[in-house]
């Protein structure tokens, strides 16, 4: 199945207020928001979530070939960073964001422009109150695995405007110097 929507975009905060992270990847699967403009020029998209799972499908091509002729490797890491931060995303409730820590990767077949639709599917793996790991698996259409990896995803703190992680301990100013 290809992308539902062809708009790709950034979408603004006022847009997802409201919206858990489920309802927002799901929003963006359904083509009811602009798939991220990354999508676009990576030919790959959203195809299902689920609670602390995501499926991403894509499509290899001739503009993705490193000097080689086979498929670079960063586009398979960055397909595996982006499953996994959507399956972690998957389970944050409204106005809670996410980012990368690590993603790691194993790459365990060649992928070629001829290679045909592969599918990357994500999952949590471990869900702290900061951090969240996540697993995924890059099949072809034979369901044989051409990656693996990891992901480790720090939640923000929505309280902070720099969203950066909420200190677990207060310092005072005394504490500083």
């Amino acid at each position: 199945m290809r992308p539902i929507s062809n708009t790709y975009g950034v979408v603004r905060p006022v847009d997802i207020a409201g919206m858990t992270g489920k309802e927002f990847l799901q929003a963006i699967s359904d083509g009811k928001l602009p798939a991220p403009p990354i999508a676009q020029t990576l030919s790959f998209w959203l195809a299902e979530v689920g609670d602390g799972y995501a499926a991403f499908e894509g499509d290899p091509g001739p503009h993705l070939l490193n000097p080689f002729g086979t498929v670079h490797g960063g586009w398979t890491l960055t397909l595996i960073d982006s499953v996994t931060t959507c399956a972690a995303h998957s389970l944050l409730p409204a106005g809670v964001g996410s980012t990368t820590i690590e993603t790691k990767a194993n790459f365990s077949r060649p992928i070629t422009k001829d290679s045909g639709r592969v599918r990357a599917e994500g999952r949590v793996v471990g869900r702290g109150r900061r951090i969240i790991s996540a697993e995924a698996r890059v099949l072809d259409s034979a369901g044989r695995v051409l990656a693996h990896g990891t992901s480790t995803i720090m939640v923000l703190d929505p309280d902070r405007p720099d969203g950066a992680c909420a200190p677990q301990t207060a310092v005072s100013a005394a504490d500083k110097i």
